[in-house]
């Protein structure tokens, strides 16, 4: 409805503001990539907002050395994020997932004492903010000078050098608010109220439980519950860390197909199951065709963080990893920008297909990555075979229904008449017109309209046909030398 001033200016005159001119479409997030692994350390089934790789190593922790044939597999998150990172993306919607197998994820712990031997009582204990073996590492110190509070130093080692947490305090009550209260690593347990005066005479030096397991070998179902915290986010591109198409593709299709119905539309790029043409073709390609799903070969080359002061770092990474880096690629191009013949920052592949045999994968829908004058995409395309081959085509209108939603919204609630509805068209309008400037959209049509039931039941129908930009794929070149 329209706003109205309630101030009466002169006698018998009020003024009355109408909005509706002035609604214009928001910003649209584009590059969102949310992405679904195992990792060491951090809150399970929880979402972490990461901007940059080093914020991905101090929530979830380092990778484990790169071993293919390990069992249970290596863990994923890290790794997937440290290539998506890569790939060119800025805002990351990460969730750590763990297979428990009926076995309780446990958390390091430090018991603090009131004096040394066998007889010594605990006073409190220190327990690693979230489970995993990652604390497990860390040493606990502590200072008893006569003249002085006690200082407990925590040392957590790390491939780029230790960091330290030191903490101060008269007694263990001290102590231990000192702790909770700013430490990144532990939290200090209540005290019984005898213990709070009491000075702390000795810790474990290292964890007197040890945390873990790390749940790597989490499966399908542990993916659909992280994609059921991912289903309520902002994200546009969506990653499962190390799981193939084959193996995730039913999982991600029924979250793709629910969160399109919550008008949170958002595509995945999953990696194939082998380097092999026929393996993906009788394995992957059956796994699932759709508008929303890349598939994306082969596997890549990196260097291991893991491997310290090893001579040979650089590994094989399976396709997964590819896609992941495929994906931050997807995350730093605007909607109507082609993958096809971009480069992605990639050390080397570990196949080098020949010109049959892309020609052989692209038949079957799938997103190959080439040697030639660098590392680059050959073609960006989807698994569908019908009209959105082209993952810009369907950025592109995913991009337009999410701006007509954004400019739509204000006017929920406001008046259903022709007024209203013509200042609807003009919003929706110029957000279109944008497209179209922006070179998103070749032209397009648009109706706002409702019948006299349905401005009765505060119904209104916005019906548009969008003409997306097709981008160059291929261009063909004859050439006479003479």
């Amino acid at each position: 409805m329209s706003e109205t001033i309630g101030e009466m200016i002169l006698p018998g005159t009020y003024i009355d503001v109408r909005s509706e001119g002035l609604i214009g479409v928001g910003g649209i997030a584009v590059g969102n990539v949310g992405v679904v692994g195992t990792a060491s350390r951090g809150p399970i089934n929880t979402v972490q907002v990461l901007g940059s790789y080093a914020e991905a190593l101090d929530t979830f922790g380092n990778y484990d050395r790169w071993n293919p044939a390990a069992s249970p597999a290596n863990l994923t998150l890290t790794r997937t994020l440290e290539q998506v990172f890569r790939g060119g993306a800025s805002t990351v919607y990460a969730v750590r997932i763990a297979a428990t197998g009926g076995t309780a994820m446990a958390s390091a712990q430090w018991r603090v004492r009131d004096g040394t031997g066998g007889g010594a009582a605990t006073l409190f204990t220190l327990t690693a903010q979230t489970p995993g073996t990652w604390a497990n590492a860390i040493t606990a110190v502590l200072e008893t000078p006569a003249s002085a509070p006690v200082k407990l130093t925590l040392v957590f080692p790390r491939p780029n050098g230790s960091a330290k947490e030191t903490f101060e305090g008269a007694n263990a009550k001290e102590l231990a608010t000192a702790i909770s209260a700013t430490s990144r690593y532990v939290t200090a347990a209540a005290l019984a109220a005898a213990d709070e005066t009491k000075v702390p005479a000795a810790v474990d030096s290292t964890p007197n439980a040890q945390g873990g397991p790390d749940g790597a070998a989490a499966g399908t179902s542990e993916v659909a519950a992280g994609l059921d915290v991912l289903a309520t986010q902002d994200i546009n591109i969506l990653v499962i860390g190390g799981m193939t198409m084959a193996t995730a593709a039913a999982t991600v299709l029924g979250h793709l197909d629910a969160t399109e119905t919550d008008g949170r539309e958002r595509i995945a790029v999953l990696g194939a199951s082998s380097d092999s043409p026929a393996s993906i073709a009788s394995t992957d390609v059956p796994a699932g065709s759709n508008p929303r799903l890349i598939l994306v070969a082969p596997g890549i080359k990196a260097d291991d963080a893991a491997r310290i002061g090893e001579q040979v770092k650089q590994v094989a990474l399976s396709a997964p990893y590819a896609a992941a880096l495929v994906a931050g690629r997807i995350a730093s191009l605007a909607p109507h920008v082609s993958l096809t013949n971009k480069d992605v920052p990639v050390d080397g592949l570990t196949t080098d297909y020949t010109r049959a045999q892309q020609k052989q994968l692209l038949g079957k829908q799938v997103c190959v990555l080439f040697r030639g004058l660098g590392t680059r995409v050959l073609k960006g395309i989807t698994t569908d075979t019908g009209a959105f081959k082209q993952i810009s085509v369907r950025r592109i209108v995913d991009y337009a229904k999410q701006g007509v939603r954004l400019g739509s919204n204000p006017y929920i609630g406001k008046l259903n008449n022709a007024r209203v509805r013509a200042a609807l068209k003009a919003t929706l309008d110029g957000f279109l017109s944008g497209m179209i400037l922006d070179e998103m959209l070749q032209k397009y049509t648009l109706d706002v309209s409702a019948t006299r039931r349905q401005e009765i039941d505060g119904v209104c129908l916005v019906t548009m046909t969008l003409q997306p930009t097709f981008s160059i794929d291929f261009v063909k070149v004859i050439m006479t030398l003479e």
